[in-house]
């Protein structure tokens, strides 16, 4: 058997050191929003070289809490795209904003600048790029449109922890920056949490306040604000974990390339010249995409579709009147992605045992 994903094998590799942290905080005392999150805080935002991070519940909450913090809410609209988690489209629609669902470049899986341009109404306020399975969006032309138009950049990080573009990490690309540290993540917790990143001082203090109630200072309210904090358990074990990442990082990588060089019959992820892939999920494309994947379920080998339905064709979301052909690039594509396995500790020969294997179905 070899699994999509193996979080037990993912806690043996730091498991001394992260349960030395838990033990720290348990006997501390302090559980909420204290000294581990306020250390995590400062040393994710060191890494991506920014002056503010701001640590809450969980990767929902980071995107709806940057929107909110930049006053963005009904009447409004938000660019992005229909091939993502639905959490990017749910957190819009929290703040009573309007999702602009766009299509999809086909060679990285990541919003079209092109797209984008067409989209823009008068009521557009900002643009979420969502740097799907670790590949950066490309953001240049981006920001470029964002500057011409005066919209707001609300990058969605939540499958890309450490990528680079051009050199620069993702997260400090746009105004704000959203994580989620769900446990299967590049780096993940125990549990649920997420983070924002900023180098607006104001926006950082007014996404302190909206965490909490909309607290100022102790019992005094200046806004209305929610509950969505960092517990100090998930922010010690986030901070053992983003010593690692980079390493981490590499070895997903290394995994990704052995990948790319055995699989002979599929469209392979594709690393843009000036990017750092992460490799969360590697995802190849086959027309034979449901036969592939009942066989690989045959001889034990576990895979998932990221994503198999687009928001724009969800049930729930019919109301955003989004005819079936809309958005031809994400619809080809959902119906031909696997995502194979790729996590750290997966061994060699098991990355070797599953390409041979969707060689041999595909042949």
């Amino acid at each position: 058997m070899i699994p999509f994903l193996d979080l037990k094998k993912l806690h043996q590799l730091h498991a001394r050191e992260i349960e030395e942290a838990v033990q720290r905080v348990v006997k501390s005392g302090w559980y909420i929003l204290g000294p581990e999150v306020e250390a995590f805080e400062q040393e994710f935002a060191a890494y991506h070289g920014v002056d503010h991070a701001v640590a809450v519940a969980n990767g929902t909450d980071a995107i709806e809490l940057a929107l909110r913090a930049a006053d963005i809410g009904p009447g409004d609209e938000v660019i992005t795209v229909s091939h993502t988690a639905m959490p990017t489209v749910t957190a819009i629609e929290a703040t009573g904003a309007t999702p602009i669902l766009v299509d999809i470049e086909a060679s990285t899986y990541t919003i079209d600048p092109i797209a984008i341009e067409a989209a823009i109404t008068s009521r557009t306020k900002a643009i979420i790029p969502v740097h799907l399975y670790g590949h950066p969006a490309d953001m240049a032309p981006i920001q470029q449109i964002a500057s011409q138009h005066n919209l707001f950049i609300l990058e969605d990080c939540a499958q890309a922890h450490g990528a680079c573009y051009k050199k620069d990490r993702v997260g400090t690309l746009g105004h704000i920056a959203a994580f989620s540290f769900y446990p299967t993540k590049n780096l993940g917790a125990y549990g649920d949490g997420g983070a924002i990143l900023t180098q607006d001082a104001a926006l950082a203090a007014r996404l302190r306040r909206l965490r909490f109630y909309g607290q100022d200072s102790r019992y005094t309210y200046v806004e209305r604000g929610t509950n969505s904090r960092l517990d100090d358990i998930q922010a010690a074990i986030l901070r053992v974990k983003l010593r690692y990442l980079d390493e981490h990082n590499s070895e997903r990588r290394t995994i990704a390339k052995t990948y790319s060089d055995l699989l002979t019959q599929v469209v392979l992820p594709e690393e843009q010249s000036d990017c750092e892939h992460v490799y969360h999920l590697y995802v190849i494309r086959t027309p034979r995409r449901d036969e592939l994947m009942k066989n690989l379920k045959e001889r034990g080998i576990g895979t998932l579709i990221h994503y198999p339905v687009p928001i724009h064709l969800q049930e729930s979301h019919h109301d955003l009147n989004y005819a079936k052909g809309s958005l031809p690039v994400t619809e080809q594509i959902v119906s031909e992605i696997l995502s194979l396995p790729l996590y750290n500790s997966l061994e060699q020969q098991d990355v070797k045992i599953v390409a041979g294997s969707v060689n041999e179905v595909l042949a």
